[in-house]
């Protein structure tokens, strides 16, 4: 097996790792699998939809992320039992994986599925203005940029999905990277390098030569950085954002705790509610996750449990 081969299995293992509830602990719920959202290179994108019994009219994305590879069999109504005992409806997204497709590449299907998700929402059951996301490391990282790089929709679009806002009301996630270009510490770069060593594939960054007519890898380090940048949600907090809880380990390697105290930081200083629950000892994932996740449910609760949800609306 190859380097790449098995950094894609460690991410996949990641994603996993954490512990399940039990299928008897599990409420009554539909599930409407392999929901097309979008298409691109002639492949399909696909969610799929799993709705409570007693369903309250809430929608929560899971962006099914780990180390930017994403799989429909990572896809564990277990792992969201809580979420859909609080009567939420999740939206479980499968974006363009890793190795093929880059960061920025799957930053737009991020795009598309809440567009899509916000299009269809009365037919889904649920209010357009109240619409959460969560995930885990790649996952939590997604969930932010959705919470702070939200766009407004394109009121000329050909396609009216296209035509709708991509943000979100509130986020809760774990272990997100927030800022590559300080990544642990001020100044450290980890593009696919440096701690990020074993993930270079996401941070290929390419674009289409039309002279050459093909898609070649940008080489300019300031474009690289200007890219690693773009996707950093620590960029791009500001007043408006969707209110985040982040619960991350204080003895996590991978992405280390300064990732989300950076971003806390930020969107508390632009007076969005954001709070940081630290699990002493704790790596990259840990035991008694489940306990978590209800925190994750407590917090949209709080924010989506309104009238209107109270995040960033375009």
């Amino acid at each position: 097996m190859n380097r790449t081969r098995l950094t894609i299995s460690s991410a996949l293992l990641t994603l996993l790792a954490l512990p399940c509830a039990r299928a008897a602990d599990l409420p009554p719920f539909s599930r409407k699998e392999d929901v097309i959202y979008g298409r691109k290179h002639g492949m399909a994108l696909t969610l799929d939809v799993l709705t409570p019994e007693k369903a309250k009219g809430i929608g929560v994305i899971f962006a099914v992320s780990g180390g930017w590879f994403s799989d429909r069999a990572a896809i564990r109504p277990n792992r969201l039992a809580e979420l859909l005992a609080r009567g939420y409806t999740v939206f479980a997204v499968v974006h363009g994986s890793q190795p093929r497709f880059t960061i920025p590449e799957v930053v737009e299907d991020m795009h598309r599925a809440v567009r899509f998700i916000r299009h269809n929402a009365r037919d889904y059951g649920i209010d357009p203005e109240r619409i959460g996301i969560s995930g885990g490391s790649a996952g939590g990282h997604l969930s932010l940029m959705q919470g702070t790089a939200g766009r407004p929709g394109d009121p000329n679009a050909k396609d009216p999905v296209d035509r709708e806002s991509s943000a979100v009301q509130a986020v809760a996630c774990f272990y997100p990277p927030t800022d590559f270009l300080n990544y642990g510490q001020p100044g450290e770069v980890a593009l696919g390098y440096g701690t990020l060593k074993d993930f270079r594939a996401p941070f290929e960054f390419n674009e289409f030569d039309p002279k050459l007519r093909r898609i070649v890898p940008i080489a300019d380090q300031n474009r690289i950085l200007e890219i690693g940048r773009s996707i950093s949600p620590a960029y791009h907090a500001s007043p408006g954002d969707a209110p985040a809880l982040i619960i991350h380990g204080d003895a996590d390697k991978l992405v280390p705790i300064q990732q989300a105290q950076v971003i806390v930081e930020k969107l508390q200083a632009a007076g969005v509610p954001a709070r940081l629950v630290t699990k002493p000892g704790a790596g990259h994932g840990w035991s008694g996750v489940d306990k978590d996740v209800a925190a994750f449910a407590d917090w949209f609760d709080e924010h989506l449990g309104k009238e209107k949800g109270e995040g960033k609306k375009l």
